[in-house]
């Protein structure tokens, strides 16, 4: 990795010698001159989904931070909305063209595989944030949450809660237009906590639309899209009302399509005895928890994830070591932990309040 960075460098700081200077927003140390001292030219892109989620913002905060504890320079860059391909592959041209040494990122869909494989050819280190790509070895490295265990600890959360009543399910995914590993890992890892069957644990919709659960029996109302936002969430799930008035069980892709849901649910007059689980665990989703619009939902930690990313680009660039994936994993996990205020015999939770000390955003 020193040669791959080094020889890169090296004719990077030839060309620049001939051209005019570029000045690229960001934050971190960016007095190096190049000249040798590894810690003082190190340039990292943060490349996140969006610029409103505060999930993503937390992130960008976090990466910050980071950067500035390391004396690293940072450039944050964004799709303008969940699904933005397009975004996210200009921000990479641009990183190779600044001479990064690497790129973090959470990738908006398989439509930046290409861009991803041509910054690792120029010799930048790749790592994804939170959205495994898909394949995993289209990164050098993955730092984020076991997606599939957030949604299975909020299956078997519902599971235990319904106490054998029939389930009647709405799914709120993320897209029903291209395919993402943190939308099918979710959803997938629901329905196996709730003890469904699932087909291709890689494609969302497949499984039987009617069977039984670990506790009873469930019918699924309807998979819908939200693209991960509260407005999103509310069509998704006025579209499921209308397909089934008696859903009973919603599970939503985050917190914001959560959120979006019950104000449908609201406006319909059937918040009553629905449970409406979710993934994210911010500070606005876990109060969603201590005010019972949301019944439990799995905390991960974009913080973590940032800072972890920008510290290991630093490392590799400097001597070379790389990270390393978690046992039994093709990413490195930076834990999940359920937020509920109804524990579930068999599944570890945390309470609403211990979930703010732990919230972000």
């Amino acid at each position: 990795m020193i040669q791959r960075i080094g020889r890169r460098r090296a004719a990077l700081l030839v060309a620049a010698a001939a051209a005019t200077g570029m000045v690229v927003s960001g934050c971190g140390d960016s007095s190096g001159d190049g000249s040798g001292d590894g810690d003082k030219s190190i340039a990292v892109s943060l490349i996140t989904k969006n610029s409103t989620n505060p999930f993503f913002v937390t992130m960008q905060q976090g990466a910050k931070k980071a950067a500035e504890a390391e004396g690293v320079k940072l450039t944050v860059a964004a799709g303008k909305e969940d699904g933005d391909e397009a975004g996210q592959v200009q921000a990479i041209e641009d990183a190779i063209a600044r001479g990064d040494e690497g790129i973090l990122i959470t990738p908006n869909g398989p439509g930046v595989n290409p861009a991803i494989k041509k910054a690792r050819d120029a010799g930048l280190y790749v790592i994804a944030l939170d959205t495994p790509p898909d394949p995993a070895n289209t990164v050098d490295i993955t730092f984020a949450t076991d997606n599939f265990k957030a949604g299975e600890l909020i299956g078997k959360w519902t599971a235990t809660q319904l106490a054998g009543k029939p389930a009647t399910i709405a799914m709120l995914d993320l897209f029903n237009d291209k395919v993402v590993s943190v939308d099918y890992d979710r959803d997938q890892g629901f329905l196996t906590g709730m003890g469904i069957d699932t087909a291709d644990k890689k494609k969302n919709g497949d499984e039987a639309k009617t069977g039984s659960y670990s506790g009873g029996s469930y019918t699924i109302a309807c998979n819908e899209p939200t693209n991960g936002a509260e407005d999103g969430g509310r069509t998704a799930m006025e579209n499921c009302l209308t397909k089934n008035p008696d859903i009973n069980v919603v599970y939503t892709i985050n917190e914001p399509a959560a959120v979006g849901a019950h104000k449908a649910l609201q406006a319909a007059g059937k918040t009553q005895g629905v449970l409406v689980v979710s993934v994210d665990g911010g500070c606005d989703g876990v109060r969603q928890v201590k005010d019972g619009v949301i019944g439990a939902t799995s905390q991960q930690y974009p913080l973590k994830m940032a800072e972890l990313g920008v510290q290991a680009i630093k490392k590799i660039a400097n001597d070379g070591e790389k990270p390393k994936v978690s046992e039994g994993l093709d990413f490195f996990d930076t834990g999940v932990t359920l937020v509920t205020d109804k524990a579930a015999t068999g599944v570890d939770s945390i309470t609403s309040a211990d979930g703010a000390q732990r919230c972000w955003g």
